[in-house]
């Protein structure tokens, strides 16, 4: 839920600035007549969003057995890989509100309503489709109250959106980001390491240590599908895995894909905000 809850909102608030910023440009530039353009591609880009959904529920179903584990698996990477991106890209965007309102101007200069239209509808969708593939990633590993968490993540980012662009409050919204982008790192990470378990239980990949350790409590009454808090089924374990991949008896690799990923990603991370003299070997 919490995790769900993470990728609406994110992606949400990402989808609502955007929008939020080309609808102020507009207001600001006395161009409000092309406000029903960017509303035009607000709905084109929602609707081709739940087509998107739709087709990866009906590719995912189509799968049993072994290759079912195999298209988990591969989501799940391609979740995680696809997370990374996004967020390291947007933490090394510093000018997006200036380049947006450049690319509204050179519409309106040009009365190009077609490329305003695409701005929005594009904008949206690709939010849209990176929610889809976050989300189905997600279920993959804890399928609890996702419906809830997803509407709620959707909501608070609409307020958020509301609170910025129409009541005019002052948010800190790049600690939004930064929280938010740390929690999603460790989703990821999580995505990553239960993305090689799957290939694991398809026998694409080696297993070499089963149970680097085994810390879950004794489940008496799993068969009931009841479980002690602690345990990675449990109450309080389910939380941890949904949100950071907690597992309680993990294999070698699944241990190795998490650590790699925390390295990569933080090596990444201090690279793409070095000073940009230091880049540079005179």
């Amino acid at each position: 839920m919490i995790a769900d809850f993470l990728i609406t909102f994110r992606e949400t608030l990402e989808a609502a600035l955007i929008v939020g910023i080309i609808l102020a440009y507009l207001s600001k530039t006395k161009n409000t007549r092309y406000n029903n353009i960017v509303y035009t591609g607000i709905g084109a880009g929602l609707v081709a969003s739940i087509i998107a959904a739709f087709l990866f529920t009906k590719v995912y179903g189509g799968f049993t057995g072994a290759a079912e584990e195999i298209f988990e698996g591969v989501a799940m990477l391609f979740g995680s890989f696809l997370i990374t991106t996004v967020i390291l890209w947007m933490m090394n965007q510093k000018n997006i509100s200036h380049d947006l309102k450049e690319k509204v101007a050179k519409d309106i200069e040009h009365k190009n309503r077609t490329g305003l239209f695409l701005l929005t509808f594009i904008s949206v969708l690709r939010e849209g489709v990176e929610t889809v593939i976050f989300l189905g990633a997600a279920s993959f590993v804890n399928g609890t109250n996702r419906l809830l968490g997803g509407a709620l993540g959707v909501a608070f980012a609409i307020f958020l959106g509301y609170l910025l662009f129409v009541a005019s409050v002052r948010v800190d919204i790049k600690k939004f980001f930064n929280i938010s982008s740390l929690l999603l790192i460790l989703f990821a990470a999580g995505l990553a390491a239960h993305g090689v378990h799957e290939l694991q239980e398809a026998h694409v990949l080696p297993t070499y240590i089963e149970h680097v350790w085994d810390i879950n409590p004794p489940a008496p009454l799993a068969d009931q599908g009841i479980y002690p808090p602690l345990h990675e089924n449990g109450s309080v374990g389910s939380i941890a895995k949904g949100l950071f991949g907690y597992n309680g008896n993990p294999s070698l690799l699944e241990v190795l894909a998490y650590l790699v990923y925390i390295a990569v990603v933080f090596i990444i991370y201090k690279a793409l905000n070095l000073p940009d003299h230091l880049h540079i070997r005179k």
